[in-house]
């Protein structure tokens, strides 16, 4: 299978194609879909032949024995992070907004503030919002193009009631791979405000050439507090397993997460379990590699094309596949803009606000998809805001 390879995925119940029309007003037969974060690529063969074998088989009984799936996750955090995690320290959830939700019900109470380094990955307001949480927005100062962190001015704005860090690490949706410095000044925050620190590491490998992720379980001074969030289903878009991972290396924090999830009776489906622990082997490991390639060049192009858009600044990407192009200097309103993206360009992208504070001005654009269609997607662009040129 080659990523250059263009998959018909409408019809297939797909939410990034068939709820394109829907819910932006798209059609799938002349638009590009651009929103959702699953990539529009098979994964590896490995993971294919896994749900053969299920099929071949023909039972879809009760999964038992899960000392394979445990030691394909050691192995490949050992392998691809330098991080050693021990069996027992990972639960599995059907997903990490799931995971998410698990440690809010876990780790603190109705109106206790959950802090996050906005603009965010978007599930995580909803949740914290449905779980009747109060959201406490940091919004992040952009530096020389990328986001970074004021711990001064986040100090500044803590009310004390705060429980709760969730970190996106690498960070959804401006990309950034977090330095060790920069990761270890999240962990004195914690420490600072006495917060449980949850890292969702979700798009761990997915790294543009030359970067390095660090997970938040290799800094010091942080286990006491810190819950860890991974998952194959990103890497290898596999999202519709619902299979995600909470890691939790300290015993008080495991004792708690454990008796909610035995409360709310969390058990993993067996398709999820069968898929990562194929995923999670040197065939996949190659198949990453070749992707991580595949995707830069597709971040080159877009970003070269946009950036020469008068007005249009594409975030430089050190990790993900979801390129975060900001609007400000258009002179545009919102609605301006993104009436440009959805209605002349028929680009369907994720709104800059539902992120949070500091989204305003941007959208968000998945170009993990064939190159065809990025290169389609950005001549759409230059076509929809010629009038700049």
């Amino acid at each position: 299978m080659s990523f250059d390879d263009v998959i018909d995925r409408r019809g297939t119940h797909c939410v990034k194609w068939d709820m394109m029309e829907p819910l932006y007003g798209v059609s799938p037969d002349d638009g590009v879909s651009m929103w959702v974060a699953d990539m529009d690529f098979r994964p590896p063969a490995c993971v294919q032949d896994a749900l053969k074998s299920m099929m071949d088989h023909g039972i879809y009984g009760y999964f038992g024995d899960e000392s394979k799936y445990h030691a394909a996750i050691q192995w490949w955090m050992a392998n691809r992070h330098g991080w050693h995690v021990e069996p027992n320290q990972i639960f599995s959830t059907h997903g990490l907004v799931n995971g998410t939700a698990l440690c809010l019900d876990a780790f603190s109470e109705r109106g206790d503030g959950i802090v996050l380094f906005t603009p965010v990955y978007h599930a995580f307001a909803k949740v914290i919002r449905s779980a009747e949480r109060d959201l406490c927005e940091l919004e992040m100062p952009i530096v020389d193009g990328r986001y970074t962190l004021d711990f001064d001015a986040f100090d500044a704005q803590m009310k004390g009631h705060e429980t709760m860090l969730i970190l996106c690490s690498p960070h959804n949706p401006g990309g950034r791979v977090w330095t060790r410095a920069e990761l270890e000044g999240i962990a004195d925050f914690a420490k600072r405000h006495d917060l449980v620190l949850v890292s969702d590491e979700i798009h761990h490998d997915l790294l543009m050439p030359g970067q390095i992720h660090i997970p938040m379980a290799k800094i010091d001074g942080i286990a006491d507090r810190l819950v860890m969030m991974t998952a194959a289903t990103k890497t290898f878009n596999i999202a519709g397993s619902h299979i995600g991972n909470v890691i939790i290396a300290d015993d008080a924090l495991r004792a708690k997460f454990a008796t909610r999830m035995a409360a709310l009776g969390m058990s993993p489906n067996s398709f999820g379990l069968f898929m990562v622990t194929a995923a999670y082997s040197p065939e996949g490991a190659a198949w990453v590699d070749e992707l991580r390639g595949y995707i830069a060049e597709n971040a080159r192009i877009f970003d070269e094309g946009i950036n020469a858009i008068p007005g249009l600044r594409s975030m430089p990407l050190e990790s993900t596949y979801l390129a975060w192009v900001d609007f400000k200097d258009t002179g545009m309103t919102r609605e301006e803009f993104t009436d440009r993206v959805t209605n002349t360009a028929k680009i369907a992208a994720n709104y800059g606000p539902t992120f949070g504070k500091g989204g305003d001005s941007f959208l968000r654009f998945n170009i993990a998809t064939p190159r065809s269609v990025v290169i389609d997607a950005v001549a759409r662009m230059q076509r929809a805001f010629g009038d700049l040129q």
